[in-house]
């Protein structure tokens, strides 16, 4: 059954089962061509992720007119049924069997695992929002792992394609699709052609000058049965006395099910519902039940029009954006450095240029000038290269 659990996960652009983390082995073409450019461009400066300054770089070929019939992926079907009934026995456990310490590590876990993703994979090695030294490297690469959402090679290069062809058939879990393609359902089926092909043209060379980045995706698979599936459970059954059987399915699926559903809501709920302070003309949207669920992540108009802040917000309230206050953390310790952000003045002249006027800002007189409004979109062309960790 764990081989069925972990043939249900992420994205794998060739093989029947779309989304697998098996489809490591699949990609390997692609994981070799991206290491072959490396080398032949060593010498020169890697390429900036694409989503430097919030455009999708959309063609009218993006949405081609007639869609391909959708092939569904009948077992990651059987895969994700599995899944949410096993966890909903899990947080039945919760309630029934599970002792205290059991429910503060699953959470933990929760935690732990959601830093992986929002100030892992997606604001350090997605957008290089900010440079990390190696011990929290190994940190973000572990909790990534305990979270099973791809390796963070695949995910990485999967979220940039995401911003560059954002809510086209090249985006791979494409907003106007609706709701439920968005969350769940883009993993159930085959990727559209045009997420194969325009993914090809995203490059991500420079995640393969991480050692950490190409350590986890080839031991990915032992690495994640030992700790997102076994590690969780074997903790409370040896240290405190725990039921394997509610150590399983309360720390190990239960969690992780809450987990990628949380993220899910990301793609689908914060693309869909919320004001558009900052650009009225994209579907991402400022959702903050999802900001509080995500440590931070939905404040997802700002995101997408500043994909490079740090914060992956305006403002650093911790609160709402705990992701931020675990960064500033590792900072103050000096392990994180090179925390990119965005000028006041640039946000404001974004908001009177582009928002919807629910920003306070747009209540005030503005005084931007032509001069200002291309001095931001300087900014956001003239982004930091160095991508070097």
């Amino acid at each position: 059954m764990t081989d069925m659990i972990l043939h249900g996960m992420g994205p794998s652009p060739s093989a029947d089962l779309v989304g697998s983390i098996l489809g490591v082995e699949a990609e390997d073409n692609d994981f070799k061509q991206q290491r072959s450019t490396l080398r032949k461009t060593n010498s020169s400066r890697m390429v900036t992720p694409e989503t430097r300054n919030g455009s999708h770089s959309k063609s009218p070929e993006d949405s081609v007119a007639k869609d391909p019939p959708m092939q569904i992926v009948w077992r990651n079907v059987l895969v994700f049924i599995y899944l949410h009934a096993a966890a909903l026995y899990g947080f039945y456990l919760c309630f029934t069997a599970a002792k205290p310490s059991t429910l503060a590590w699953s959470f933990f876990l929760f935690l732990f695992g959601g830093f992986g993703i929002t100030g892992g994979a997606h604001r350090l090695w997605a957008h290089r929002c900010y440079k990390a030294k190696l011990p929290l490297r190994i940190f973000a690469a572990v909790a990534q792992t305990i979270a099973v959402q791809n390796d963070i090679y695949e995910w990485s290069r999967d979220h940039r394609v995401h911003h560059k062809f954002s809510e086209t058939d090249a985006d791979p879990h494409n907003a106007r699709r609706g709701f439920f393609f968005a969350h769940v359902g883009w993993l159930l089926c085959k990727k559209h052609p045009e997420v194969i092909r325009r993914g090809k043209t995203v490059d991500v060379s420079d995640l393969l000058q991480d050692p950490v980045v190409v350590f986890q995706r080839k031991y990915y698979i032992p690495l994640v049965l030992t700790l997102c599936f076994t590690m969780p459970a074997v903790v409370p059954w040896y240290y405190w006395g725990e039921s394997f059987k509610t150590s399983f399915f309360v720390a190990s699926i239960f969690r992780y099910v809450f987990t990628l559903n949380v993220t899910w809501l990301v793609n689908s709920a914060a693309h869909i519902w919320g004001n558009h302070p900052y650009d009225k003309g994209i579907n991402p949207a400022e959702n903050r039940a999802v900001a509080f669920l995500t440590s931070g992540e939905g404040w997802h108009n700002y995101h997408h029009v500043f994909p490079w802040d740090y914060k992956a917000a305006e403002l650093g309230n911790y609160s709402m954006n705990m992701t931020t206050a675990a960064i500033d953390f590792f900072e103050w310790l000096g392990l994180a450095y090179d925390l990119k952000s965005v000028p006041d003045r640039i946000v404001r002249s974004r908001v009177h240029r582009t928002g919807d006027g629910s920003h306070p800002f747009s209540l005030e007189d503005s005084e931007f000038t032509a001069e200002d409004i291309k001095q931001e979109e300087e900014f956001c062309e003239i982004i930091p290269q160095d991508t070097k960790n």
